[in-house]
């Protein structure tokens, strides 16, 4: 694989498609210095586009550092700089090179969800604002998190990246319609059986704006709506902890059971973090073909054709959730062997079949319309 040719060829999806980058616009590029090829890259296709690259890099052991020795203000300080930035910046390419996705694993979980209390107008600022994207650059760490080596990973990765986004974005428009019509999602499948309302929501197609990679279609869950249980059949992980063998049971659209095989102490702490930490504030749809193991990396699974999932905390406004928290957790359910998903008693996906996917030429269910995954 000429890895050159793929940073290159991300770099122009990341400027171009993702956040479409204008003449005269301030783009910021937030990374590590593992990523410093990509950035790079970026940087230069910024300058081609007519705008002006804010360079924003950062360093993994000071991150740590901070959680080991800030007190109490210093975890509550929101540095004036990040606001004045937030709003003057046009868009922001966030490159994500983890060099040990487990360097923060011994901080309490607390004390993170405090900062990201203290940072909440930042994040409020970029969101309502600021076109984004997060995407990765593929490192020694995130190939090991896979079991893969490096090159392996990498083919895996950019495998992710080379969807036709644009057939995406049509696929995901004629997706948008029906769940917008439709008012009540039953999830069914392994230890599981949870309905929810998302009548009156939006729906957020995702075709390579926000993430790359990227391919899913999210929601917002009505707050109050959540009824039954449902088991995560691949681990979570959060804060470089992973939580597996999750078991979450609701009851009108709040969490009253949890319970975990590995680090169940931790969901119950995340959990707790504050009010809106135990309502579902997202539930997705994962569309990329590309996508077809779980890498433990959400950024990926996620968006895995056959999968859903739901996170717990803050909604996306966007999508008329109305949600607050400071934790935004995802959850993936596997349903592509054992598992449903309905739309108002309408299958929409079956055993990792989405209705859109039966061949051209062949009838289709009644009531069901085009969509892939």
């Amino acid at each position: 694989m000429d890895t050159g040719k793929q940073v290159a060829r991300l770099a122009r999806i990341l400027v171009r498609h993702s956040v479409k980058a204008k003449r005269g616009e301030i783009v910021r590029i937030s990374c590590g210095d593992p990523a410093r090829p990509l950035a790079l890259a970026v940087y230069r296709e910024v300058l081609r586009a007519g705008a002006h690259p804010l360079l924003s890099a950062g360093f993994e052991e000071a991150q740590r550092i901070f959680f080991e020795e800030a007190s109490a203000a210093q975890v509550a300080h929101l540095p004036p700089t990040r606001v004045y930035e937030a709003k003057r910046i046009d868009a922001d390419i966030v490159i994500l090179a983890p060099g040990n996705t487990r360097h923060l694993s011994h901080i309490p979980p607390r004390k993170m969800a405090e900062r990201r209390k203290a940072l909440k107008p930042v994040s409020e600022i970029l969101l309502r604002r600021v076109r984004w994207v997060v995407t990765n650059f593929p490192t020694e760490a995130l190939a090991q998190e896979t079991d893969r080596s490096l090159p392996e990973y990498e083919k895996l990765y950019y495998r992710a990246v080379d969807q036709d986004w644009a057939a995406m974005a049509r696929m995901f428009r004629r997706a948008k319609r029906i769940l917008e019509k439709g008012e009540r999602v039953r999830i069914t499948g392994r230890e599981t059986d949870l309905s929810f309302s998302i009548r009156g929501r939006k729906a957020i197609p995702c075709a390579g704006e926000f993430n790359m990679p990227d391919g899913e279609i999210f929601t917002g869950p009505v707050e109050s709506s959540a009824e039954g249980r449902i088991f995560f059949e691949f681990p979570s992980i959060v804060g470089g902890r992973e939580v597996s063998g999750i078991r979450l049971a609701f009851r009108k659209g709040k969490v009253v059971e949890a319970a975990a095989e590995k680090n169940q102490s931790y969901l119950r702490e995340m959990l707790a973090a504050d009010p809106g930490a135990c309502r579902l504030g997202e539930f997705g749809i994962g569309a990329n073909a590309g996508v077809t193991e779980f890498t433990r990396d959400i950024l990926l699974d996620e968006k895995m054709g056959g999968t859903i999932h739901l996170a717990v905390g803050r909604s996306y406004p966007e999508s008329g959730g109305k949600n607050v928290s400071a934790v935004h957790w995802d959850m993936i359910k596997d349903l592509r062997k054992d598992g449903e998903l309905y739309l108002d008693g309408r299958p929409v996906l079956r055993t990792g079949k989405l209705f859109g996917q039966v061949p051209r030429g062949m009838r289709r269910p009644p009531g069901v319309s085009s969509r892939t995954g």
